[in-house]
């Protein structure tokens, strides 16, 4: 059957629901995309309660424990990206932008500011967008004869980068609290355009932020106590670990995609700023 082809991403659809189970993918789930489509009540996330009401969304990341508590009867749509997902050869997701699905995650994944796990949204409209092709990608998926999977691709993709274009990226554990408007734009830059190196060098954010090349550093570190060039690197491996955990990408994949001359480059900076060697990095994760 045709659905098959996303055999790792599953989408439930629950219909006026006055209680619902304890969620069976806990443990294989990478990210979750949770939209409560009508009724009221509170969702427990990590043993911490917060309501919801109709039209909320939640994200969910590894290790995320929730369950729904309605106190109307609840409509709800899950999108749920499997571990299995990303580590998956075979020939059907090799046809899907699984690469760039997983860099749109990872960026949610190493924000801080998704941590009460609803989202909220930079204007009415993104929100209105994100309801409709939620809505249209569990109408394809869950139809029972066949679905379109163009449809389904691009629709995944908009998805994934309307959450991540509204998703905020200042990292507390680096940066300490940012006030500054200029300084967040700087952070959200940098996280965008992490692949793009030639797009984080001082002179393109210089001349990207209106400031003298001389001075941007300075600025930078002056409003988050850590250089501008720490700051790129630490986040950089940030997204190596995330890769070594959730995927099967080798060394010298990893390294090209983030800007790394290659794997003995990337594993001489890891080591240096972790203070573990990557192959010890991947044998503690077994």
């Amino acid at each position: 059957m045709a659905r098959t082809i996303l055999e790792n991403i599953v989408i439930q659809q629950y219909k006026e629901q006055t209680f619902f189970s304890f969620c069976e993918y806990t443990n294989i789930r990478f990210f979750e995309i949770l939209y409560f489509e009508k009724g009221s009540g509170s969702i427990k996330i990590n043993g911490k309660t917060v309501s919801h009401d109709s039209n909320s969304f939640f994200v969910f990341v590894p290790d995320d424990i929730y369950i729904v508590e309605p106190e109307t009867a609840t409509s709800t749509i899950a999108i749920k990206f499997l571990k299995s997902f990303f580590r998956d050869t075979n020939i059907q997701n090799q046809e899907l932008p699984v690469n760039d699905w997983f860099r749109k995650i990872e960026e949610i994944l190493n924000s801080e500011s998704h941590q009460l796990r609803e989202m909220q949204f930079e204007t009415a409209s993104d929100r209105a967008h994100l309801v409709s092709l939620v809505n249209m990608v569990a109408t394809e998926y869950l139809n029972t004869q066949t679905h379109d999977i163009f449809i389904l691709q691009n629709s995944l993709s908009v998805i994934l980068h309307l959450i991540a274009h509204n998703i905020q990226f200042t990292n507390t554990s680096e940066v300490k609290e940012v006030k500054n408007s200029k300084i967040q734009q700087i952070i959200n830059y940098i996280h965008s355009n992490i692949y793009n190196p030639e797009l984080l060098t001082t002179k393109r954010l210089a001349e990207e932020f209106h400031m003298a090349d001389n001075y941007i550093s300075e600025y930078f570190k002056k409003h988050t106590d850590i250089s501008l060039k720490k700051y790129i690197i630490n986040y950089k491996l940030k997204l190596v670990e995330t890769r070594l955990k959730y995927t099967d990408a080798q060394d010298s994949e990893i390294a090209l995609d983030l800007g790394f001359t290659d794997s003995s480059h990337l594993n001489k900076t890891f080591k240096a700023y972790k203070g573990i060697s990557l192959s010890a990095f991947k044998a503690n994760l077994a």
